[in-house]
């Protein structure tokens, strides 16, 4: 399933205007994402710890989780770059093929987590409960990914440490590929590859 592009979705709904859907969905009261599980996800741009929220978001971070013991991530690539925007990755090969993956997941973009620099978002098609495998991390305060714009970008995460590495990434020079008449816009040059994605103990505040 090829995802869409949150950015061309926001370009169409803002022109659209949202008073009704705002009413009736209201904006719920943002709240503190919480640090339960860690992982290091080892790039080939370097190294990256995430923590995981599965208190506030435990559809979506037990998803991740499951992806992850699965072996799911290694050796995917980030197939997306959009400078100041976002960094997307989690479910094709290097060839730009795409991995069978489990079933799609509820969003719980509802439950007041923001899509603020440096988080961990899931990212889905036009259709609200349809995210699986596929994440993007937001390289700047992305409130527009925020419920209930578009029906919002569920955040399940974020870097605690090695945010430079998500910069890095997010300078890569990129191009459009087209593999087997399919068009992927924003894919880096040369492939920035997810090596393994492994449990470790939270850093210590």
């Amino acid at each position: 399933m090829k995802y869409l592009l949150p950015l061309a979705i926001i370009t169409g709904l803002t022109a659209c205007g949202g008073s009704d859907s705002e009413i009736a969905n209201p904006i719920p009261d943002p709240i503190e994402l919480s640090i339960d599980q860690c992982f290091l996800m080892a790039t080939s741009e370097g190294d990256m710890t995430l923590g995981i929220d599965t208190t506030n978001t435990p559809v979506t971070g037990g998803n991740f989780i499951e992806y992850v013991e699965d072996g799911f991530y290694d050796g995917t690539i980030f197939h997306r770059i959009v400078n100041n925007f976002v960094n997307q990755a989690g479910g094709l090969n290097p060839d730009y093929s795409y991995k069978e993956t489990l079933a799609p997941i509820e969003n719980e973009s509802s439950v007041g987590l923001k899509n603020e620099r440096g988080t961990l978002s899931m990212a889905r098609t036009q259709s609200i409960d349809s995210a699986t495998s596929q994440f993007f991390f937001n390289i700047l305060d992305n409130q527009n990914l925020d419920y209930p714009s578009q029906g919002g970008y569920a955040v399940f995460g974020k870097v605690i440490e090695g945010i430079e590495i998500m910069d890095i990434m997010n300078a890569v020079n990129t191009e459009t590929k087209t593999v087997n008449g399919i068009s992927f816009q924003d894919a880096p040059v040369d492939n920035i590859v997810i090596n393994s994605v492994s449990a470790v103990s939270c850093p210590s505040n």
